[in-house]
């Protein structure tokens, strides 16, 4: 029962999860945010690629 105990009141490893929770969302963000400039950008790229003339 005391090992139980013990084993229970031991938070060496939470700081590790914690932390690698936080990574996960911080890359969560930045692919969402990628994807949505990605594609303004390419809209941007059209827009100048149809309006350049040929000389």
């Amino acid at each position: 029962m005391r090992l139980l105990k013990a084993f229970l009141a031991d938070e060496t490893g939470a700081t590790a999860v914690e932390y690698g929770l936080i990574a996960a969302v911080i890359c969560t963000a930045l692919l969402s945010g990628l994807g949505i400039f990605t594609g303004s950008l390419q809209n941007v790229f059209n827009v100048v690629s149809n309006n350049m003339t040929v000389n």
